[in-house]
C-alpha cells in the first residue's frame, strides 16, 4: 500500500486566507464562564453575524486543561506544533485551523470539520464530535478535471491517505459530494527494493471498518494509461467496508492499447476482503471488469485469503470491456438489484474481450476430471438475484467454474449459462431475447466437453424468443416449471444422463419449432413427463439418432403423461424409448428399435395415427386410443419390419 502521509505541508496554496487577511482584527476568543446578568430589564442584543473567514486574534499556546475553545475564525498555526493539555474541547462554529500540528492529550474533543491538508493531528487521538467527515476536495489539494499523470498520482495519494488518517482519528464515514477528478493507478509507487506492480495496491485503497459515501455528483476517473492491469478503487485484505454511491470510470475510451493489452483494468476490486458492501455505485468503461472479486493467493497456499460475505447491490455496471462483474474466488456473496448494461460490447477500434458477460463466476483450476482437479481458486455460495441485464455481448450470467450458485428473479436479455458449475440453481428468471439477435440459448447447462457440471436445477423460468429455449448437457439435472415461448427448439438435450424434465410449458408460433429435440446424442435414465405443449409448429418431440452407439444398448428414455395436443411425434433411428400415456397428433417411427408405445391418445387429423416405417424392429404398440380421419389407418406399417407387436389398440 502506498506510504500514508498525515501532512501535506507543501499544499499551503490551498489555504482559505492569504497572509494579509490573517492580521485583520479577530472576533473569536477562548470561552470562559458566563457572568449572570442581574439586570432583568435589559433586552438582549440581537446576535451579530460573524465573518468566519477573518483571522483569529488568539493562539492555542496558553490553553489550560479542561478548557473549551470556540473557533469561528481562521487560526493559522504558522507551522508550529502545539501540544494541548488534557480535556480540551475545540468547537467548530464555521472557522478553520490551518498550517501546523496539534498534539492532543487524553480526554480531548475535536471537530472533524477542521481537518484539512495543512493540519496534522498527533498525540493522543481526540474524540471527534461526529464520526462522519465531509471531504471537501478543495481543502485537501485535489485537482479536478483533466490533468497530468503526476498530479493524478497526487490525487490518489491525497484521497487514500485522507481516508486512512480519518479512520485513525475514529471517523467511520467519509462523505464526498461534488468532485470530478482523475487518479493515477498504473504506476509503481513503492520505494522498497520490490518494484513489482500490484494493481490493487496502487489503487485508491479503502480501509477496514470504514464507509466511503459518495453522491451522484462524485466522479472518480482512471488517468488514461497503457497498462494491461489496473484498479481504480480497491478493498485489499480489509474487513467491514462499505462503499455507497458515486460514479467510477475506467479509461476504456482513452486507453493506450497499442500493444493489444487492456483486458484487466478493473474499476473496483475486492481482493481477499470480508464483510464488504458495494451499494448504489456506478462503474463504467473499465478495460477489464466493472467489479472484480477474488482472493489473495491460491487455495493451497499458506497466505490464502478468500473474499467472504460480499454484497453488491443497486449498482449500475455499464460498458466494461470484459465483464461487468467477475467473481473468481470467495463465498457467501449476494449480487442483488443491480443494472447490468453492455458488457464486453465492441466499439470502433476498441473491441470487447471475452468472456463478455454481465456477470461471470470463473474460478481457476488445473488438472482434469479423470485425474482430479487442483483448485487454484474456489467460488461458491453465491446468490445473483433481482438484477436486470441488457446488451451484453455474449450473455447475462455464467457460472464457468463454481459451486452452489443461485441465480433467481432476474430479468435479462442475454442468456444464463452453466459451463462447469455444480449445485447451480437457475430459478424464476425472465429471459427475453433481443429480436435482432435471437440466436443461442436462453439457458444453457453444461457444454459438450463438460464433465464436472452436475446436480443443477433449472426451474420456474420464462424464456422467450430464443432459437433454443434450454440447451442441456451433462448429468443429474432437474428441469421443471419453465415456460418456453417462441422458439425453434424448446429444449435441446445433448449427451445427458440422470435427468428429469417435467411440468414445463412449450408455446411457439414458428412453423419449424420443435418442443424437445434430441439429435445425434446419448440419453440415459431420462424422464420426460407431465409437460404441456400448447403449440409447436412442427413436432412436440423429435428424437433422431439417439442411443445408437456401442455401449448405449441399455440406455433408457421414458416419455410419459405429456400433453402434446396437436403436435406430432417423430422417433427416428433411435433406441430404448418408452412413449406412454401421452396425448398427441400422429406418431412416426423410422428405423426405431426397442420401443414401447402404450396407453397414448392419438388424434391424427392429417396422417395415419401411428406409422411404423422402414427399419423398425422390436417395437410394441399396445393399448393406445387412436383416432384418424378419412381413409387413413390407425396403425400403418411398411414391409420388411422385424418383431413388431401391435396389440389391443382402439381405432376410431
Amino acid at each position: 500500500m502506498k506510504t500514508f502521509l498525515f501532512t501535506l505541508l507543501l499544499m499551503t496554496s490551498m489555504m482559505s486566507c492569504n497572509k494579509e487577511e490573517l492580521f485583520v482584527e479577530s472576533v473569536v476568543e477562548v470561552v470562559e464562564e458566563d457572568t449572570p446578568d442581574t439586570d432583568d430589564t435589559n433586552t438582549p442584543d440581537e446576535p451579530t453575524a460573524v465573518d468566519t473567514s477573518l483571522p483569529c486574534d488568539f493562539t492555542l499556546n496558553d490553553i489550560q486543561a479542561n478548557s473549551t475553545v470556540v473557533i469561528n475564525c481562521v487560526l493559522d498555526l504558522g507551522g508550529q506544533t502545539i501540544t494541548l493539555p488534557e480535556n480540551v474541547t475545540i468547537v467548530y462554529e464555521g472557522g478553520d485551523i490551518i498550517n501546523g500540528t496539534i498534539n492532543f492529550s487524553g480526554g480531548s474533543t475535536f471537530d472533524g470539520n477542521f481537518l484539512n491538508a495543512t493540519l496534522t493531528i498527533g498525540g493522543s487521538t481526540p474524540q471527534l464530535k461526529d464520526p462522519v467527515f465531509n471531504f471537501d476536495p478543495s481543502r485537501w489539494g485535489i485537482v479536478e478535471g483533466e490533468t497530468t499523470s503526476a498530479i493524478a498520482q497526487k490525487n490518489n495519494d491525497i484521497l487514500e491517505s485522507t481516508m486512512f488518517m480519518a479512520k485513525e482519528l475514529g471517523i467511520k464515514t467519509l462523505k464526498i459530494d461534488k468532485m470530478d477528478a482523475y487518479f493515477e493507478v498504473s504506476k509503481v509507487t513503492s520505494t522498497t527494493s520490490n518494484q513489482n506492480f500490484y494493481p490493487s495496491e496502487e489503487a485508491i485503497n479503502v480501509p477496514s471498518d470504514f464507509t466511503l459515501e459518495m453522491t451522484e455528483n462524485t466522479h472518480l476517473r482512471v488517468q488514461p494509461n497503457g497498462n494491461n492491469d489496473y484498479v481504480l478503487l480497491a478493498i485489499r485484505d480489509e474487513s467491514n467496508v462499505t462503499i455507497e454511491g458515486g460514479n467510477l470510470y475506467g479509461d476504456r475510451a482513452k486507453h493506450d492499447d497499442s500493444n493489444k493489452v487492456g483486458n484487466s483494468g478493473h474499476v473496483i476490486q475486492i481482493h481477499g476482503s470480508n464483510n464488504v458492501k458495494i451499494n448504489g455505485v456506478t462503474t463504467v468503461d473499465g478495460t477489464g471488469d466493472g467489479i472484480n472479486i477474488n482472493s489473495l493467493g491460491f487455495t493451497f497456499e499458506a497466505g490464502y485469503i478468500p473474499a467472504n460475505n460480499i454484497e453488491v447491490t443497486n449498482c449500475i455496471l455499464d460498458n466494461n470491456r470484459r465483464n461487468n462483474i467477475s467473481i473468481t474466488d470467495g463465498f457467501n456473496m449476494l449480487i442483488d438489484g443491480n443494472t447490468f448494461l453492455n458488457a464486453g460490447v465492441d466499439h470502433p477500434n476498441d473491441p470487447g474481450v471475452a468472456p463478455g458477460f454481465a456477470l461471470d463466476v470463473e474460478a481457476v483450476r488445473g488438472g482434469s476430471f479423470e485425474t482430479g482437479y487442483l483448485l487454484y481458486e474456489k467460488a461458491y455460495d453465491i446468490t445473483i438475484s433481482n438484477n436486470t441485464e441488457n446488451g451484453s455481448k455474449y450473455g447475462a450470467f455464467i457460472v464457468a467454474i463454481g459451486q452452489d450458485v443461485t441465480i433467481k428473479n432476474n430479468t435479462t436479455e442475454g442468456g444464463i449459462a452453466i459451463a462447469d458449475g455444480s449445485g447451480v440453481k437457475i430459478l424464476d428468471n425472465v429471459i427475453t431475447a433481443n429480436p435482432n439477435d435471437p440466436t443461442g440459448a436462453g439457458i444453457t447447462t453444461g457444454h459438450p466437453d463438460s464433465k464436472s457440471a452436475s446436480n443443477n436445477v433449472i426451474a420456474g423460468n420464462t424464456i422467450s424468443g430464443y432459437t433454443v429455449g434450454i440447451a442441456v448437457y451433462t448429468r443429474d439435472n432437474e428441469i421443471y416449471d419453465n415456460n418456453i415461448k417462441e422458439f425453434v427448439t424448446g429444449i435441446q438435450p445433448k449427451n445427458i444422463k440422470n435427468m428429469n424434465f417435467y411440468n414445463n410449458t412449450f408455446e411457439s408460433t414458428l412453423s419449424n419449432s420443435v418442443g424437445i429435440f434430441g439429435n445425434v446424442t446419448t440419453m440415459d435414465n431420462i424422464n420426460i413427463y407431465e409437460n404441456e405443449f400448447i403449440r409447436t409448429g412442427r413436432e412436440g418431440i423429435k428424437m433422431v439418432m439417439v442411443n445408437n452407439n456401442a455401449g448405449e444398448e441399455n440406455n433408457k428414455v421414458v416419455i410419459n403423461n405429456n400433453d402434446f395436443k396437436n403436435s406430432k411425434i417423430t422417433l427416428s433411428r433411435s433406441k430404448n424409448m418408452d412413449f406412454t400415456n401421452n396425448t398427441s397428433e400422429y406418431i412416426s417411427l423410422i428405423n426405431a428399435e426397442s420401443m414401447i408405445l402404450s396407453g397414448n391418445t392419438v388424434n391424427a387429423s392429417s396422417n395415419h395415427g401411428i406409422e411404423i416405417l422402414n427399419g423398425c424392429n422390436n417395437v410394441d404398440i399396445i393399448s393406445n386410443n387412436i383416432t384418424v380421419t378419412g381413409n387413413r389407418q390407425c396403425t400403418y406399417q411398411t414391409s420388411g419390419l422385424v418383431n413388431i407387436n401391435v396389440t389391443n389398440n382402439s381405432c376410431n
